[in-house]
Order: structure tokens, then C-alpha cells, then sequence
């Protein structure tokens, strides 16, 4: 069974608009997932900040107490 070039040619271009539109749809699912990092990115640095400062308003750090009077 002989395949023709022009056969052949027209399987290429087939493959070659599958692989485009893939690219497509990978290029749009990574530029997606970075927004999402992004936003992950400042929201957890959001929640340390607001977790250093609960931290300093809870319980002060017992190194800047002065000793017990017995020492």
C-alpha cells in the first residue's frame, strides 16, 4: 500500500493543527496557573503578616521579661 505525498502533506498539516491548538490550550492553562500563583503567593503572605502580628499581640516573647526576682 503506497501512500501518496500529497496524502502524507495533508496528514501533516492535520497533526500540525492539532499540535497548534494544543500549544494553544497549554500556553492559556500555564498563563492560568500563574495568576493563581500569584494571588496564592500574596495571600499567604498576607496570612504571615497577620500571623506575626497575632503572635505579638497573644503572647509577648518571654525573652524581653525581665528574670524572676529570685535570680
Amino acid at each position: 500500500m503506497t501512500v501518496s505525498l500529497e496524502e502524507r502533506l495533508t496528514e501533516l498539516e492535520v497533526r500540525l493543527a492539532f499540535m497548534d491548538d494544543l500549544m494553544g490550550t497549554l500556553n492559556e492553562t500555564v498563563a492560568a496557573h500563574q495568576i493563581q500563583l500569584l494571588e496564592m503567593r500574596g495571600a499567604m503572605e498576607r496570612l504571615r503578616d497577620e500571623l506575626v502580628a497575632m503572635r505579638g499581640s497573644l503572647a509577648p516573647d518571654a525573652r524581653d521579661e525581665p528574670p524572676p526576682p529570685h535570680y
